[in-house]
């Protein structure tokens, strides 16, 4: 099996999607993929425990992707090994009204991860200049100074909200979080297939919405601002990952492959030391709890 490079999938040039693969050929088999990533799984829960004592960094993982590219199995898959306390999964959906009577951060601040444990951000604060440039009207929702109707939101206003967010992520990551962040990267006829299995397949009935066929209306427009935005905000404290997402197994394997190598650059990361009075007194404390029997 041909091994994962960072570097192979990591965005500092400008890109275009259309000329990157949806599909990875490695020449391993599902059994494979599946045996390295169960591997990689172990090291990272081993990882968040060392990174839990030493109480300084906090993780953000943002996937991003069209509908059905596979961003929940992901994180099941990819995190299932974690201590329970290590991570926390956020997914950010419509706005609700509390979160309405705030910017469009806030809610991305306060689900910031604590230091020591990770946080997924399972679809993330993009949303807020890609949804929001396909849909335009939703902007009016927000209730915003000078923001009166869509021909308001001019060019200046995207262009602003990059700049918002590429502060957003510099002051997070000055301050002891490590941003990564994933673009899961389907073809159009893949996703057919798999609007089509949610139709035919009884179990996933549940998962297909009408919302899903209109959407997919408006593919070219999406991918046109995931290009913009990737191309805007890749830096090298928060860069971005395209992840070819036509196979989700091996999908599943380069996300944890590339989260693992690249925390492999903190060689900060280490339990803590026990103080040397401390040690000195272990047989002291062994022989007080001997006693206690």
């Amino acid at each position: 099996m041909k091994s994962i490079d960072p570097k192979d999938f990591k965005v500092t040039d400008k890109i275009k999607l259309k000329k990157i693969p949806t599909l990875l050929n490695i020449n391993a088999d599902d059994d494979e993929k599946e045996e390295k990533l169960d591997k990689v799984q172990a090291k990272l829960s081993d990882l968040q425990d060392v990174m839990y004592a030493h109480n300084k960094y906090g993780v953000l993982i943002c996937l991003q992707g069209m509908d059905t590219s596979g961003k929940d199995s992901l994180i099941r898959e990819v995190f299932k090994e974690f201590n329970p306390r290590g991570v926390v999964v956020h997914s950010f959906k419509t706005p609700n009204s509390n979160e309405l009577e705030h910017d469009y951060l806030w809610r991305h601040y306060v689900a910031l991860p604590e230091k020591g444990k990770f946080a997924i951000f399972n679809r993330t604060h993009y949303e807020n200049v890609l949804v929001t440039r396909v849909h335009p009207e939703y902007i009016l929702s927000e209730n915003l100074p000078g923001i009166n109707s869509v021909k308001d939101i001019t060019p200046d206003f995207w262009e602003n909200r990059i700049k918002q967010i590429n502060n957003f992520e510099k002051h997070i990551s000055q301050n002891g979080t490590i941003v990564m962040k994933f673009y899961l990267h389907l073809s159009k006829e893949e996703q057919r297939q798999r609007l089509l299995r949610r139709l035919e397949e009884g179990k996933h009935n549940w998962k297909f919405s009408p919302g899903d066929l209109k959407e997919r209306e408006h593919w070219d427009e999406y991918q046109k601002y995931y290009e913009e935005a990737i191309n805007q905000t890749s830096k090298e404290h928060a860069p971005w990952y395209i992840v070819p997402a036509d196979d989700k197994e091996m999908a599943r394997y380069i996300v944890a492959k590339i989260i693992w190598e690249e925390m492999q650059k903190h060689t900060d990361i280490k339990e803590p030391e026990l103080d040397e009075k401390i040690k000195a007194n272990f047989e002291l404390y062994k022989e007080q709890l001997k006693k206690e029997s």
